[in-house]
């Protein structure tokens, strides 16, 4: 990965699958990850993105979890960005305070959204 790149932490097969699909479709490089787990396996085997968009709740390592492992602000070239379904203000708050920039609700989020906010991190 480098700081052009995208890194989608999804657990939903199909949420996950549109999100690349968008992205890899504007050009964007962008990997996926199943859970907080692979994810950071793949950021130590490929090297940090310039975005990560990280879901709250998964399996095996969630959000939060993850955001404590990584150590965000040690890694200023890299903007989180929780995106949710779930409004939960605790996770919200405790996502911010270890490190996350953004909150989006996926809901909300529709293609375009999505490829903006993007494009605004990375230029």
């Amino acid at each position: 990965m480098n700081d052009k790149s995208v890194l989608i932490v999804e657990d939903d097969n199909d949420l996950r699958d549109a999100y690349v699909m968008i992205l890899k479709s504007e050009g964007i490089d962008t990997w996926s990850a199943e859970n907080g787990q692979v994810a950071l396996q793949m950021i130590e085997e490929h090297g940090d993105p310039g975005v990560i968009f990280l879901d709250l709740r998964m399996p095996v390592m969630n959000g939060i979890e993850f955001l404590e492992k990584y150590d965000a602000p040690s890694h200023t070239e890299t903007e989180i960005v929780v995106f949710s379904n779930y409004d939960a203000k605790n996770e919200i708050d405790t996502a911010y305070e270890l490190g996350a920039q953004r909150y989006v609700l996926k809901a909300r989020a529709a293609p375009k959204e999505l490829i903006r906010i993007v494009r605004t991190i990375l230029s």
